[in-house]
């Protein structure tokens, strides 16, 4: 399914990019601070947020039964731990302390500890956790795949589900709240809703074969009304965002739910038929940084962090510099992770 490598590739590509608009946009903390910022680029991380990860987790669950069915549960999650719990924990033991160096170098003091991007391995492993016991104790029997159309009904009734369940949440969550789950996961439960809800999507998607079943004319139809609604937030988000909140019980947070949801599930279910129609023959090249595409990932905000300080103090426009930065991040991150991906004792710790 060379679609799907293509797929991930492009999310990977996606996440550097919205890495790179981090100090240059959007209000969110940053290791880079104290730089101009340019509106549009907030746009852009909105509508990536709206949907990015939530299709990365809907593609791990798609391959996780066959994984499972090939392995069993004791060597399913001997593999996981392997190939997601330690690079985890070379990002934390490598990565993140030298993020918080190069902000302490610059500034002067220690950021708040985290686990920065890592949380997506954390999360992973924990739903492959649940996963297999989920199958030891309740499914035991093989998943028996019986190929079923996914209708537009079931992507109207899902996106009602993951809307409904993603306002509750933010009654006390608002967005760009970060949690600790049992003082360790690092969660912004705002979208655990649409992670999860996509997570089961995905897992669906390979017992009733909804990659290969789903119509051109239900995937563009999709992908459509998901790019309408993306459009709208690049053309007009200051002013639609007096209809929009965060959080809290109000109406305005319903609406806002309500479209992020509508966006992240029509994108996916647009982008999954898109690439299966578009980009699903094999290619030497792409096959290769697709390889790479997880390494990269793991590695690539250091390289991020590293030139948006080289360039802090040059008299450029935000989105010159996000330009800038973003043409040598990429490069430079498959580059560094090929690299790594080849030394014999670290392959294990990067994700190879």
């Amino acid at each position: 399914m060379h679609y799907l490598d293509r797929l991930k590739l492009g999310l990977v590509v996606l996440v550097v990019l919205h890495h790179v608009a981090q100090p240059y946009g959007p209000p969110d903390w940053w290791y880079v601070q104290g730089t101009e910022r340019w509106e549009p680029l907030e746009r852009f991380t909105v509508v990536n947020g709206a949907f990015f990860m939530s299709l990365f987790f809907a593609i791990s669950a798609y391959l996780l039964p066959r994984s499972y069915e090939r392995k069993g549960g004791r060597r399913f999650l001997l593999d996981r731990f392997r190939r997601i719990g330690a690079p985890f924990l070379f990002g934390v033991a490598v990565i993140v302390p030298l993020l918080m160096y190069l902000h302490h170098r610059t500034y002067g003091e220690y950021p708040e500890f985290s686990f920065a991007h890592l949380w997506f391995l954390q999360h992973l492993l924990v739903y492959a956790i649940l996963y297999a016991a989920w199958r030891t104790v309740i499914h035991r029997r093989p998943v028996v795949q019986e190929p079923r159309p996914l209708t537009t009904r079931m992507i109207v009734a899902g996106t009602a589900v993951i809307a409904l369940g993603t306002y509750a949440i933010r009654i006390k969550w608002p967005v760009d709240t970060w949690i600790g789950i049992l003082e360790f996961i690092q969660a912004e439960p705002s979208d655990l809703v649409q992670y999860g809800g996509l997570f089961v999507a995905g897992l669906l998607a390979y017992r009733y074969g909804w990659l290969t079943g789903i119509t051109r004319r239900v995937g563009y139809t999709c992908l459509a009304i998901g790019g309408g609604l993306a459009a709208a937030q690049y053309a007009a988000l200051p002013a639609l965002s007096r209809f929009y909140a965060p959080g809290g019980t109000g109406v305005r947070s319903l609406v806002w739910s309500t479209v992020e949801s509508a966006m992240c599930v029509t994108l996916c279910v647009g982008l999954v038929v898109l690439f299966r129609e578009y980009a699903n023959r094999p290619n030497v090249f792409l096959a290769r940084l697709g390889a790479a595409s997880f390494t990269v990932y793991i590695v690539h905000v250091p390289v991020v962090v590293v030139l948006q300080l080289f360039v802090r103090d040059l008299a450029a426009a935000p989105l010159v510099k996000f330009l800038l930065v973003g043409a040598v991040a990429l490069p430079v991150s498959f580059i560094l992770a090929a690299g790594l991906r080849r030394v014999p004792y670290l392959r294990a710790w990067v994700g190879a």
